[in-house]
């Protein structure tokens, strides 16, 4: 429900929303709401989602859409101060290192080792290795992953996770990714990383593209837990027999839930990572 609903600004704008339920198909459903009319950037605060609009940005129907994604979200907008906020966005993101790679934004990257490193430039995909959930992949994917491995990356955004996938030494890897907004910042990410050899981009369903390019090897799924356990059926079909993959997107108090679905359905965990709020694992049939 917002607490107000200005028609437009001479600056820019500060827009939080705290979604009504603490779960994420919630904050997904908001973070959408946000980029769906314009936002190029959105950070978590303690729960809430934080963006700045600019200057005479229709207001209305930022809290129009926000409000048909959660009729209950709490939305507050204030004022901001006149600054360059292309430069101070820069100066939040930072360089993650993940084991054998590192993940970082273009304007840090003059001094590293192109072999091990993934330069993703922030756009409106999501991937940019300022979240958890994609370094809890990263950390474990050496683990799972062979040398000339065939491999999937589901719900690849901004294609981060593929591009780390090549990088450790998979032969071919397929990118899909059901939002056609985000395949243009994962094509130019993958040919700025030098693996658009192996990293090949497709728009669609994961679900329908997944037996078509069976068998794989390796499955990456950073997605939320819902739709995560409707994919779990055919990714089963899709692996090879000493298949790996690699689930993320998931928040902490969701494991035991999650442990007893893949317990049920003929999966075994192999290994775990947790950082923040979020869990991720890599899991193997039997």
């Amino acid at each position: 429900m917002p607490e107000s609903s200005p028609q437009s600004s001479s600056s820019w704008t500060s827009v939080r929303v705290r979604p009504a339920h603490n779960d994420e198909s919630a904050r997904q459903a908001c973070l959408a709401a946000l980029f769906s009319v314009g936002a190029q950037g959105v950070h978590e605060d303690t729960g809430s989602l934080v963006t700045h609009f600019a200057p005479d940005t229709d207001l209305v129907r930022v809290h129009a859409a926000i409000t048909e994604a959660d009729e209950l979200a709490v939305i507050e907008t204030s004022p901001v101060p006149d600054i360059d906020w292309s430069e101070a966005w820069k100066a939040r993101l930072v360089a993650h290192e993940l084991g054998a790679l590192t993940v970082t934004p273009p304007w840090l990257s003059a001094d590293m080792d192109p072999a091990r490193t993934i330069i993703i430039d922030p756009g409106m995909a999501f991937g940019t290795g300022d979240h958890a959930t994609t370094r809890g992949v990263i950390r474990l994917l050496p683990s799972v992953l062979r040398a000339g491995d065939i491999v999937a990356d589901l719900g690849a955004g901004s294609a981060v996770l593929a591009i780390a996938a090549a990088k450790l030494g998979a032969s071919r890897v397929y990118a899909i990714e059901l939002d056609g907004e985000a395949i243009a910042d994962a094509e130019q990410n993958v040919q700025r990383n030098g693996v658009a050899d192996r990293v090949h981009v497709f728009e669609g369903d994961a679900a329908a593209f997944l037996p078509v390019l069976a068998p794989l090897r390796v499955v990456l799924a950073n997605i939320i837990s819902s739709v995560l356990v409707e994919l779990l059926p055919v990714i089963a079909t899709s692996i090879t027999s000493d298949g790996g993959v690699i689930i993320s997107g998931i928040l902490r108090e969701e494991r035991t839930q999650m442990l007893d679905v893949l317990a049920a359905t003929g999966w075994t965990l192999l290994a775990e990572d947790a950082e923040d709020i979020w869990w991720s694992a890599s899991i193997a049939r039997g």
